[in-house]
């Protein structure tokens, strides 16, 4: 009778292969089952050994090809298989990712679990349009927000706390909730002439961008929407992507005189 296997959470990363960690790829490859996201790319899924166990329980919008309780049943039966399992997630297992339910279930069965990090979609999509998430004299510190609930229940987002300009806003999974986001946080004092994007399908060849102010993003996104997964970003910094740091200044005089001590 074979011992009882374990289980890692893995990051797959926000799309190219190349940003996945050592470690990742080399549990990805002695994996004997893998249970994977829709968002993981057939180039990552490419990376296991041949002899693996697939197990696809992607989630898209209305469409669970599992629920999460299956998801969690089918991580223990495997791994009480005595296999060795990886449950490869895009992005980071623990930013928006369930990674902390399963590592609970699991843990609750006994089963050993071992947690890989990866690099998130912000820091993917910020990477690849050339938009830090923070910069001094710009925004003093970053927040990830999920844009959307279970069940597609009410939005019960800390609206005044999120409309704060010296802070970079990161939104995920929040395409159908735009227009009412972006008018609560407008509501809530944020200037609409707040530098916005929208990024699909960060670091992949599919990559997209759209550049534009908060005011009139949700319009904007209606009449020629993004095709793949959208992260928003909003804040000062994305005004400032790809500029030498005398354009950086000049912006930050002309919109911020207190700042520009400090950049």
């Amino acid at each position: 009778m074979r011992m009882q296997g374990r289980v890692c959470l893995v990051g797959a990363g926000p799309g190219d292969p190349d940003l996945l960690t050592v470690k990742a790829l080399r549990r990805i490859a002695e994996a004997e089952a893998l249970v994977y996201d829709r968002l993981v790319s057939p180039e990552i899924l490419a990376l296991r050994a041949p002899t693996a166990r697939m197990v696809a329980v992607g989630k898209a919008p209305g469409c669970h090809t599992m629920s999460q309780s299956r998801i969690n049943q089918t991580l223990i039966d495997l791994s009480r298989s005595g296999l060795r399992v990886v449950r490869l997630k895009g992005g980071d297992p623990f930013i928006f990712g369930r990674g902390s339910e399963e590592a609970a279930e699991l843990r609750a069965a006994g089963i050993p679990v071992e947690v890989v990090p990866g690099i998130t979609a912000a820091q993917g999509a910020a990477a690849s349009s050339g938009v830090p998430l923070t910069h001094r004299g710009l925004a003093t510190g970053v927040r990830y927000v999920t844009g959307h609930r279970q069940g597609d229940g009410r939005l019960d987002l800390d609206w005044q706390g999120l409309a704060d300009p010296d802070t970079t806003l990161v939104l995920y999974m929040g395409m159908a909730n735009i227009a009412e986001i972006a008018a609560a946080l407008i509501a809530h004092g944020l200037d609409p002439e707040m530098p916005a994007m929208a990024v699909a399908s960060a670091t992949t060849p599919l990559e997209r961008r759209r550049v534009s102010r908060l005011g009139r993003l949700a319009a904007e996104m209606a009449s020629g929407p993004l095709s793949g997964p959208v992260l928003f970003i909003i804040g000062r910094v994305v005004a400032i992507r790809r500029t030498c740091p005398q354009d950086i200044r000049a912006w930050l005089k002309a919109t911020s005189p207190a700042s520009v001590a400090h950049a």
